[in-house]
């Protein structure tokens, strides 16, 4: 059922004065496979008995109803630094200094990365911060609400939230420092109900439960469930549960527990219903599967209404309206939710935007606009048209499309006016960093990066295929951009070949033309002479040059080793690229991800694991998966941001189903991790939305060397060729397609995908 969402004023955060609407709750989806023996009866309501496995800490929750039973599963993480040797032996002081990735160079060593072992590279987000040393931010680690909601509500480590405290029933818990020993995770491995275990002594620890009240319908005040179980000695001795406040009796009193249990079990089928559209994913590493679910909860409580976008939650930075209208909030959005097939909340976002944030002339409602996120835009609208056949809700906006095109092919012509001797000649000019505006002198940034006229190609290019669709008359605009498309790349191409410095090593390509400085360079030397730098803000650079996808394979190697080779990246995920120093080396939780995506396309897959492995463990707190912006590897505390929360869903997509920009041709397995086809577990994700319409995807194998593997198209069009990559540990002797002998290309069996819509392999 659809949700009354809050009004907004275009720009601005007004709440409506009527409160949101709840949707209708159905229940979760139950099983009749389930096992309550030994486990303690909790409660009893409506039919319902409620039961819970208190002998171990990741007990299961189990809510039974005749022979039907909702399972609520538990997953903890260490929230705290349990990693011997420190950066796997290696000096924090060199990692930081070194132009080389130390910590990637390691873990690349012996093939595929080691999962556990890139957990272990660094201690984990958040366990290391000091209150005292956050300015003006609150010292929360987490946060939960709903849908409807108009904001969030911080957690913070002891479990308290800015309206109930446990101290209040444990005056053990009073204070963060007492929490610093404690495991955090997520009730039913996604749900946005926070688990933690804080432990205070070798025979006391507390176990904590937080979630929002999904039937709460305030506009913006976020109504919270609380339980906080004793454990002395491993057995439960006390129990208190709490809503929203403290106690004013005898009007507001301490609920009962079954009041608790029948909002955990809305809870869960709220949840449910929420991401029911999502594409189902099996995956051997189940945690995996539940941070691509558990990031589209969170997107829908970071967005007011679920549909309002906001960059951040709680604080000014990055709550504040200023930020509302930032273009990676849209792209990186319509790109996750596209990719899984959630797409009614793909709509949403591109009605909310292109409502609220877009004027008819195709500017944006934004302090900063970004050359290369309007290129970034017009990409994805086309994918949308593509994925979807929503022609009607482009044909809607196609006015606001056009402007956004223009504003590209504006600074295409002024590129074109420069001189021939100009380095920037025929490359647009223009912040490539929303950022940029905000200093005294922005002017220092409006130079040709490369992504400027990277993603101008890509959006031209993809935009045009689909126009003729969405406006048949003025199909010569789409002519127009085809031919700057290739006008663009080719002087593109030409002028990053002629700034390779191939007197480094590796070869070295500065964020735009005509520069000789190495970003570390450019740094120090600003630094020295006490001002900034052109080459702030590399990482963007580099990862959007890369994302577009339209440098020749030789040159985007030779800007990833670049990039890899010259400190530009951070336990092999992009760096967030500042001026060296002895202490910090920090990841770039969003727009990063367009540089893992290269990785994939130049086959370079055990980097895109590594990539996949470090973004998990080390852009994301433990547990409970909050993703920061920017994320050091020393255990400060991350900013939150929702573009770095939904790289996980893109990266994981890319790993079973990827599709090339500009050849037809569909790819599946491209980076399954060698050891998921011998541990004997089935890999399948259904309904992956590709241009060619829904896929299904299979593959299974085992120690022996025997793999099978199924791939079902559902629309009526068909990819040219298919490529299905076969990562086994060992080498593929014989392959059959549909029962008949296949050829391989190295690991890969191709095959044409017409003239039938199912396809059967089998490998030894």
């Amino acid at each position: 059922m659809p949700i009354h969402r809050r009004n907004f004023l275009a720009g601005s955060v007004i709440a409506a004065t009527a409160a949101a609407a709840v949707p209708a709750i159905a229940l979760p989806r139950l099983t009749r496979t389930f096992d309550v023996k030994g486990h303690t009866k909790l409660s009893e309501f409506d039919g319902w008995t409620v039961y819970e496995d208190q002998t171990q800490r990741e007990g299961v929750i189990t809510f039974v109803h005749g022979d039907e039973a909702l399972v609520l599963t538990k997953r903890l993480s260490a929230c705290f630094d349990d990693i011997t040797p420190q950066y796997l032996g290696l000096a924090l002081k060199d990692i930081c200094l070194a132009d080389a990735d130390l910590l990637a160079d390691k873990l690349l060593q012996n093939g595929d990365p080691d999962p556990e072992e890139v957990r272990r590279a660094a201690p984990p987000a958040g366990w290391n911060f000091k209150a005292n040393e956050l300015g003006t931010r609150m010292a929360w680690t987490n946060f939960v609400g709903t849908r409807q909601q108009g904001d969030t509500m911080p957690v913070f480590p002891n479990g308290r939230v800015r309206g109930y405290r446990p101290e209040h029933d444990f005056p053990e818990l009073v204070g963060d420092e007492m929490a610093k020993k404690r495991w955090e995770g997520l009730l039913g491995g996604w749900l946005p109900a926070i688990h933690k275990i804080i432990e205070v002594s070798p025979t006391r620890y507390y176990d904590l439960l937080i979630f929002a009240n999904v039937r709460a319908t305030d506009p913006l005040i976020v109504q919270t469930w609380h339980r906080t179980v004793q454990y002395d000695n491993g057995k439960p001795v006390k129990t208190a549960f709490a809503h929203s406040y403290a106690p004013f009796p005898p009007r507001r009193t301490v609920p009962e527990a079954a009041a608790f249990y029948r909002g955990l079990l809305d809870f869960a089928g709220y949840w449910e219903a929420e991401v029911k559209d999502q594409a189902p994913v099996t995956l051997p590493d189940e945690s995996l599967g539940d941070m691509v679910t558990h990031a589209f909860a969170k997107e829908l409580i970071t967005r007011p209404g679920g549909d309002y976008p906001k960059y951040g939650v709680v604080d000014r930075d990055y709550f504040g309206p200023e930020y509302d209208g930032f273009q990676d909030i849209f792209t990186s959005s319509l790109y996750a939710n596209l990719e899984w097939g959630r797409f009614a909340q793909a709509k949403a976002v591109i009605d909310n935007y292109f409502d609220q944030f877009t004027s008819d002339d195709g500017m944006i409602n934004m302090r900063g606009p970004e050359v290369p996120q309007f290129g970034l835009s017009l990409s994805l609208l086309a994918r949308y048209g593509l994925y979807t056949g929503d022609v009607a809700t482009l044909r809607r906006i196609s006015g606001k499309i056009a402007g956004k095109a223009a504003i590209l092919t504006e600074l295409h012509d002024l590129s074109l006016k420069k001189q021939a001797s100009d380095p920037g000649f025929g490359l647009l000019d223009g912040w490539s960093e929303s950022d940029a505006c905000l200093h005294p002198d922005p002017s220092l940034w409006w130079k040709p990066y490369w992504n400027n006229s990277a993603f101008a190609v890509r959006g031209w290019r993809d935009l045009a295929r689909i126009w003729p669709l969405i406006d048949p008359e003025r199909t010569d605009l789409a002519k127009d951009w085809e031919a700057r498309a290739t006008q663009l790349q080719a002087q593109l191409v030409r002028a990053a070949r002629a700034n390779v410095r191939s007197d480094l090593k590796p070869p070295y390509l500065a964020v735009l033309p005509g520069t000789r400085l190495t970003h570390r360079e450019a740094y120090a030397q600003a630094a020295q002479k006490k001002q900034r730098t052109e080459q702030g803000w590399a990482h963007r650079v580099y990862a959007e040059m890369l994302h577009a996808d339209v440098l020749p394979d030789d040159l985007a190697q030779t800007v990833i080793d670049a990039v890899r080779g010259h400190g530009g990246t951070c336990i092999g995920v992009v760096a967030n690229i500042t001026r060296a120093n002895e202490t910090h080396r920090d990841q770039l939780g969003f727009v990063s991800y367009g540089y893992a995506q290269q990785l994939l396309r130049s086959g370079r897959i055990e980097e895109y694991l590594l990539f996949l492995h470090s973004h998990r463990y080390h852009s994301h707190t433990p547990g409970t998966w909050v993703a920061g912006e920017v994320t050091g590897i020393t255990g400060d505390l991350p900013l939150y941001c929702i573009p770095a929360q939904l790289t996980i869903p893109k990266l994981v997509r890319w790993m079973l189903v990827f599709e090339d920009s500009d050849q037809d041709v569909l790819h599946l397995g491209r980076a399954i991790p060698r050891d998921w086809l011998k541990s004997g577990k089935p890999i399948e994700i259904k309904g992956a939305p590709t241009r060619w319409g829904p896929v299904d995807f299979t593959v299974q194998g085992d120690a022996s060397g025997k793999l099978s593997a199924k791939v079902a198209f559902h629309g009526q069009a068909r990819p040219a060729q298919v490529q299905l990559h076969l990562r086994t540990p060992k080498p593929v002797r014989s392959v059959k397609l549909n029962g008949k002998g296949a050829k391989m290309q190295g690991e890969t069996v191709a095959f044409a995908a017409q003239g039938s819509s199912a396809f059967e392999i089998t490998a030894s």
